[in-house]
């Protein structure tokens, strides 16, 4: 497992072992739903409930250490954050794949526009993978 104690901390967080193994299963796994993670996570943490999972979560995406992945017709997935991307959705499998888009111009773009800060994307496309078409 990556060492994360520091970088929680830099994104005051306590490092806790939950958290600790909740980033984990995200470095590893990447994108996951509640669900996914909670049963990850009961079986490392016999007695831990799936609001403790939402607590972290929520705690985590607030001072910007994970980031929540709203997709279409789905439950939301979580990611560690990094830099700016978007993402791929199959709707056969429901793989989830990270892609770099840029999209300054179309922003800058809308903004000018529109007259509209834009301070977050989240741009999923979706349709089928390689392994479905």
């Amino acid at each position: 497992m990556k060492n994360y104690i520091n970088s929680l901390r830099e994104h005051n967080l306590k490092a806790t072992p939950q958290r600790l193994a909740i980033v984990d299963a995200l470095y590893i796994n990447g994108h996951m739903n509640t669900e996914t993670l909670y049963g990850l996570m009961i079986q490392k943490f016999s007695s831990i409930s799936l609001a403790t999972i939402y607590k972290n979560i929520n705690i985590m995406i607030e001072k910007n250490f994970i980031q929540e992945v709203k997709l279409p017709h789905a439950k939301s997935v979580y990611e560690l954050t990094k830099t700016s991307h978007s993402h791929l959705l199959c709707k056969k499998c429901g793989a989830i794949e990270d892609v770099e888009i840029n999209l300054d111009v179309m922003i800058e773009n809308i903004s000018k526009t529109n007259q509209f800060q834009i301070d977050k994307t989240d741009f999923v496309l979706s349709g089928n993978c390689k392994n479905c078409q």
